[in-house]
């Protein structure tokens, strides 16, 4: 690649791992997610690291899940990460599972014990973390830190095989319990666990920890750069231990490297969080459009390419930072400007009766796909007397700076005609019912007549009451109203929600819309971009707001 390009701070420890000796082809990475839940924004950020590092440098990339939690991990969290990886466009060399290398990290351990480097520990966890001390104090040792090798040999066997009960006894690598780093205080290696395992089934009854399979794993792999987030750096040491027993020179030596977690504001990412709002109900599962799931951004709308924009844009650095999700907000509208068919819906309709068009007549107007897209083509939507608006498109008395219908002022109707407010209609406690109008049937959009090319002020979209589908379209917005929700003391996040996260209405949309599938994006013009959610049935579509077209919130944040 060219030395010229601007690098960030990985590529930077990457480059000099080239010019100090490693080769091309020796570069490997991996993205690591553990099968315990639904992969959310944060995780996003991670794999387009990982996965755009393989890109730049034309390197394998490893799917590996880090399956030794099995009250926890499951094959449906497999699946959805797979499918999210999938779907965010990456592709691995090598799908692996931490599971795979249970034996190899079991004869390590063994010998690890036969070297006097491990031992089992019969105490409960509570004991062990006490006498872990404190970042000032040194710990204490474990009375069975010098427990003989043939014996803690026999109870890792009995481990193994299931003889104990969960709790009894754990493996811990011995290290040093004066260290100034906590994590090198004889950390636990093992524990016993009689669950049963998504992928070995009963056959282990005891499971190895992160830091423990973490690093063993990479080294298996032959993984080059190990990536993780900041609040692994101290790991980094205990990483480097466990890979001195068992490193041998003939092979390559991985290292970890940390970058900083990027949080988006106005959400949670915290698995323990997310999993809250689904079980007191707050959204409607992990795919739930609010959710900062990938597959909740999918269903709201987001496209893949929006998602990598973003974790392109906001980058890697190593001082944690909240990345303003208008940011995320800004790339999706980006991407969809380019791609989505606009078509007309209104949401809060009111009858427009244009009352000197012919009576029984239809026309069949062309209407532009998309501006930004020459070849998208064009469609017709069908035109008639009477049509929907936007309520909020009409008032009777305006200033000057209302520039939609009004009594005899002038408007566009958007691929259409020139109309001109005439009267109302209303119901006995005032609410107007119809808006009667009248055309200039010389001024159809495109007809190339001086009537055509008149300037008005106003553009308003609308919809043939005729022809028009019903459909559901659901207003998603943000899902809290704090911009950080779990970051204040003695509150509890769910004080932040949003009240109006979701607003379900029944509207009316351009006959075009019922040929839509699922995932299918549109600009509703004039009201930002949806896309069609898979509870539409052959009755009754229904849209999700991905976005408006303007940023509502940047004025609220500024003056919160």
């Amino acid at each position: 690649m060219s030395k010229e390009e601007p690098l960030n701070f990985i590529e930077h420890i990457i480059e000099n791992d080239l010019d100090s000796g490693y080769s091309d082809k020796s570069l490997r990475f991996r993205f690591p997610p553990e099968p315990n839940g639904y992969l959310h924004i944060g995780h996003a950020s991670a794999i387009c690291l990982n996965f755009g590092l393989g890109e730049k440098y034309n390197a394998p990339v490893n799917l590996r899940f880090d399956d030794t939690n099995p009250t926890k991990e499951e094959q449906e969290f497999v699946d959805a990460i797979k499918r999210d990886v999938s779907w965010l466009g990456y592709t691995w060399d090598e799908e692996r599972y931490a599971s795979d290398y249970f034996q190899q990290l079991y004869d390590w351990a063994v010998q690890l014990i036969k070297d006097g480097k491990a031992y089992v520990d019969s105490q409960s966890s509570e004991a062990i973390a006490k006498q872990k001390g404190t970042p000032g104090e040194h710990g204490q040792d474990s009375p069975y830190r010098d427990r003989p090798i043939e014996e803690s040999l026999e109870l890792f066997d009995k481990m193994k095989n299931g003889e104990v009960g969960e709790g009894e006894h754990v493996l811990r690598a011995k290290i040093d319990m004066a260290s100034a780093n906590m994590l090198m205080r004889d950390p636990v290696m093992y524990r016993v666990l009689h669950k049963h395992h998504h992928r070995t089934g009963t056959d282990w009854k005891i499971f190895p920890l992160y830091d423990w399979t973490h690093g063993e794993s990479d080294y298996i792999e032959q993984i080059s750069h190990s990536f993780c987030t900041l609040e692994f750096l101290p790991h980094r040491e205990l990483y480097d231990w466990f890979l001195d027993q068992v490193y041998s020179t003939d092979k390559l030596r991985p290292k970890q490297r940390e970058f900083a977690r990027r949080n988006m504001s106005h959400t949670v990412v915290s698995k323990r969080k997310l999993a809250r709002l689904v079980e007191d109900g707050v959204v409607d599962g992990w795919d739930d459009p609010r959710m900062p799931t990938i597959s909740g951004l999918r269903r709201r709308g987001y496209t893949p390419q929006s998602i990598r924009n973003f974790a392109e844009r906001i980058g890697v650095g190593k001082r944690e930072n909240l990345v303003d999700v208008s940011r995320l907000e800004y790339n999706v509208r980006e991407d969809l400007n380019k791609k989505a068919t606009r078509v007309m819906a209104v949401l809060n309709p009111v009858k427009l009766v244009i009352t000197n068009y012919p009576e029984g007549k239809t026309e069949w107007l062309e209407a532009e796909n998309n501006p930004e897209d020459e070849s998208a083509g064009s469609r017709k939507i069908p035109f008639s007397r009477e049509l929907y608006i936007e309520r909020e498109d009409f008032k009777e008395e305006a200033n000057r700076k209302f520039f939609r219908l009004t009594l005899e002022k002038e408007v566009r109707l958007k691929s259409a005609y020139i109309i001109k407010g005439e009267s109302v209609i209303k119901d006995e406690e005032g609410n107007i019912l119809e808006i009667h109008c009248t055309y200039d049937p010389e001024s159809r959009s495109g007809s190339g007549t001086e009537a055509s090319k008149r300037k008005v002020k106003g553009t308003l979209h609308w919809v043939c009451s005729a022809h028009a589908i019903p459909i559901e379209v659901r207003l998603y917005d943000r899902l809290f109203t704090d911009p950080s929700p779990d970051t204040h003391k003695g509150k509890d996040f769910m004080e932040f929600l949003n009240p109006n996260s979701l607003q379900v209405v029944r509207a009316y949309g351009e006959p075009s819309l019922a040929d839509l599938n699922e995932e299918d994006k549109v600009q509703f013009q004039r009201l930002g971009y949806f896309t069609v959610d898979r509870d539409s049935t052959k009755d009754r579509k229904v849209f999700n707001r991905t976005v408006p077209l303007r940023d509502s919130w940047a004025k609220l944040d500024t003056n919160s």
